[in-house]
């Protein structure tokens, strides 16, 4: 699994930082989370492939979010872009784009599917073989939800030295990884825990911007893997996080810990501070394994 931060700072953008867009690579999807101004300047800036962007989350229709959405839909068209684009957000955004495309004369020539959210309890929005993405319902001043994404357990490992000591035909490596039992070449039927190791455990990647301190999700993170979490403010300014309905440093560690969570990365911060250095000390007396998003930073978990 690998994370790139393309953006991860509140409100508006500056020559040196950009508001909130991530990548997340996983079990072979790659997934564009949050889509706010620049987004796709800094796709190019880490050679990220447009053509590998198949579905898009868009947390909430506030400006630092999705403002970037449109003109990374208009690139693909010129891009002579064919496959199919699935947009995930609240209900509302397709209005907003296609309106936009429409004034233009700047419709996609490339399928673009939109998928409006407006549930208040998590609701899985897409799911293969693979892997699994549900919302987190936030709150925040708008309808906003934030996004699990699930590795399913993956094939069993094979015990080399095992498999040859039995005599398994190498056309059945694959039947034995699905954890199915196999005849060997000498007829004697293997049972799989013989021959096979469990699986690497399934990683989890939990996006959480923009909320106030919610305890409510916790449920539904419950020993996630990775935890992006919104905090916006420093302690000092800890009266402006409710009437905003963000998070400071130490909210978002204490919803780490009562998850018991992996890994907290930090992340959504208000530009007032001159060093984001602050955030992970105060997180820190909360939580022990905290990391600071910043942009262009790569996770691989």
């Amino acid at each position: 699994m690998k994370l790139t931060i393309l953006g991860c700072y509140a409100a508006t953008p500056r020559t040196f930082t950009n508001p909130t867009s991530q990548v997340l690579e996983i079990n072979n999807h790659l997934f564009l989370i949050d889509c706010g101004e620049g987004t796709q300047v800094e796709l190019r800036r880490n050679k990220i492939k447009f053509s590998r962007i198949k579905h898009i989350f868009i947390s909430h229709l506030h400006g630092d979010h999705c403002f970037g959405l449109v003109g990374l839909i208009s690139t693909f068209r010129l891009l002579n872009r064919e496959s199919e684009l699935h947009v995930y957000g609240p209900k509302g955004i397709k209005e907003i784009i296609t309106l936009q495309l429409k004034l233009s004369k700047s419709w996609t020539n490339y399928p673009l599917l939109f998928h409006e959210l407006d549930s208040k309890s998590p609701e899985l929005l897409f799911e293969d073989e693979k892997v699994s993405v549900e919302t987190i319902p936030l709150d925040h001043r708008i309808y906003t939800n934030g996004f699990l994404f699930k590795e399913k357990p993956g094939p069993r490992k094979l015990l080399i030295n095992e498999i040859m000591k039995y005599n398994i035909d190498v056309s059945l490596y694959q039947s034995v990884k699905m954890g199915k039992d196999v005849e060997s070449n000498d007829g004697e039927i293997i049972p799989n825990h013989l021959v096979t190791g469990p699986p690497a455990k399934p990683m989890s990647y939990a996006f959480c911007s923009d909320t106030a301190y919610y305890p409510e999700m916790i449920s539904q993170i419950k020993n996630t893997s990775i935890l992006y979490h919104e905090s916006t403010f420093l302690e000092v300014n800890r009266e402006l996080a409710a009437p905003t309905k963000h998070s400071t440093a130490i909210q978002a560690a204490l919803i780490a810990k009562e998850a018991n969570v992996g890994k907290l990365i930090l992340g959504h911060f208000s530009t007032r501070y001159p060093n984001i250095q602050l955030f992970k000390e105060e997180a820190l007396s909360e939580f022990s394994n905290v990391e600071l998003a910043d942009d262009g930073k790569i996770f691989t978990f």
